[in-house]
């Protein structure tokens, strides 16, 4: 090195010496990293429990769970693990959600028999943000984001209305049983628009990007389609037994517009059927609970276990209340251990 060299020359013979006997305690620590015993990373975690221990009631929202981070079940539902909220926590994304949710859900109650008013949406909206009590600075940005929609999600709602005969907010199915296996599921709609062709459409609100059109049809994120299946089975009692012709996403975006995307709008998703004609939603509804059928089945094998990250969002996306128990960061540091399924 020319820096040591030049240290060397600046300093004499005796200053240098010095100097490194003073070093030897760090080199020799520096040494031992590499005599030490080889230690092994952590495995990626696939355990698995007795059968009987193993969960059995399900809701639409976990089995995107099950699919995607099986360990994370095994974690919540087996161990019975719940994360504990932060010391000191922000609102966040999800409560953020859960506000327009609320707010959106008391307004289609108030005016079963209006298009829209967005008067009363925004008093409603003013009401909802004052029980929230958040911060100022949090409040002025949501506030302002939600202002932006009232009036696209009313034009939305007057569009609608000439084909709805009653609309069912934040309906709740009873457990409905998974044939073939020991499992029941459930489910909660957003809402239910009961068509006057007598069929239905399932609406679930988002605030964000996810899950995709692409994710829903093709059943990584099978919640719609589950609640399409629970309703053609009589799940939601207050619906009837109606078979789904429409399941949306309705995205109230950043920028005030309130986007209606269909799950199931044939030109869109020609493109995700294989060769084959698009999925109606109700056809959608009973593929995805065969699905259903064949995972649960899966899991109840006693050599099945509940692996860790088995679908991720993204490698790079380490935010599961379960990754730091299931040490993601040590086993995929070096790399696949051949233990997945």
């Amino acid at each position: 090195s020319r820096w040591l060299q030049r240290l060397h020359a600046l300093l004499g013979e005796s200053e240098t010496k010095a100097m490194q006997r003073r070093a030897e305690n760090y080199l020799c620590w520096a040494r031992g990293l590499d005599l030490g015993e080889r230690t092994e990373l952590a495995k990626r975690p696939c355990p698995k429990p007795p059968v009987e221990l193993r969960p059995v009631r399900f809701s639409v929202t976990e089995i995107e769970t099950l699919r995607r981070d099986p360990y994370a079940i095994y974690a919540k539902r087996i161990l019975g693990l719940e994360p504990l909220p932060p010391l000191i926590r922000e609102p966040d994304a999800r409560e953020r959600g859960n506000l327009f949710h609320n707010i959106l859900e008391e307004f289609v109650e108030a005016r079963p028999s209006i298009p829209g008013d967005a008067h009363l949406l925004r008093a409603i909206g003013r009401k909802h943000f004052k029980e929230a009590m958040l911060p100022e600075e949090t409040e002025a940005v949501w506030w302002r984001r939600f202002e932006k929609t009232i009036d696209a999600f009313n034009d939305m709602e007057s569009e609608r209305a000439a084909g709805i005969s009653a609309c069912h907010v934040e309906l709740s199915s009873g457990e409905i049983p998974v044939d073939g296996t020991r499992a029941t599921l459930r489910g909660r709609a957003d809402r239910i628009d009961i068509l006057k062709s007598g069929a239905a459409a399932i609406i679930d609100y988002k605030t964000g990007t996810r899950p995709s059109v692409k994710e829903a049809y093709t059943l990584i994120a099978p919640q719609l389609p589950l609640e399409a299946a629970l309703l053609s089975r009589g799940g939601f009692s207050k619906a009837g037994a109606n078979k789904a012709d429409d399941l949306l996403y309705v995205r109230l975006k950043p920028d005030g517009d309130v986007v209606a995307e269909s799950i199931v709008e044939p030109k869109r998703m020609k493109k995700y059927a294989r060769g084959g004609e698009p999925l109606s939603a109700h056809e959608l509804g009973e593929v995805s609970w065969g699905r259903l059928r064949k995972i649960i089945q899966h899991y109840d094998g006693p050599d099945t276990g509940y692996i860790s990250r088995a679908l991720p969002f993204s490698a790079a996306n380490l935010d599961g209340d379960y990754d730091h128990l299931a040490r993601v960061l040590e086993w995929s540091a070096g790399g696949e251990d051949g233990e997945g399924e």
